[in-house]
């Protein structure tokens, strides 16, 4: 079987990497680049477009590390949060204590179709464009006023739109 044909390697390495180092009494902490669509975590604490999360088994609760994606419930400043990473946003998995782990190589599977994507953000675009106001929030009404007005691209008014629904 070729590789292509194959399911990612992702998501095996991660419960590998997560249960070495737990059973080694090791912090795991997983790098996480925040600025792919599905990925779920408090941006407020986002840098450079990453965030590591402490995946501990005493610092989150119901943890999930799925063939898809990994999730839990965890508390960030004190606030409750679920977290969602699909597994193409994960960067890599290592010991805060000693940095042991590993950094994931690119997969085709996980290669984003940037013009699928595109696509897609001008159809959801025009559909909220195109939507009686009566249909949309208040604030999405606002937002398509000022995009008559030249005053907010079209992207940011699909990433609001996305927000608020």
């Amino acid at each position: 079987m070729d590789m292509e044909n194959m399911t990612p390697r992702r998501p095996y390495l991660v419960r590998a990497f997560y249960d070495w180092l737990v059973d080694n009494d090791l912090t795991p902490h997983l790098v996480v680049d925040a600025t792919l669509p599905g990925v779920k975590v408090p941006m407020e604490f986002v840098t450079d477009g990453q965030i590591v999360l402490n995946i501990a088994p005493r610092a989150v609760g119901n943890l999930e590390l799925g063939n898809e994606a990994v999730s839990f419930s965890a508390r960030f400043s004190g606030r409750p949060h679920t977290v969602i990473v699909p597994l193409y946003a994960a960067v890599a998995i290592y010991a805060r204590e000693n940095g042991a782990g590993t950094m994931f190589e690119p997969e085709a599977a996980y290669e984003i179709d940037e013009q699928a994507m595109e696509q897609d953000n001008d159809a959801e675009f025009e559909a909220i464009v195109e939507a009686p106001e009566e249909k949309v929030s208040p604030l999405v009404t606002v937002l398509k006023r000022a995009m008559k007005h030249q005053t907010m691209n079209r992207h940011a008014l699909v990433d609001v739109q996305v927000c608020v629904l």
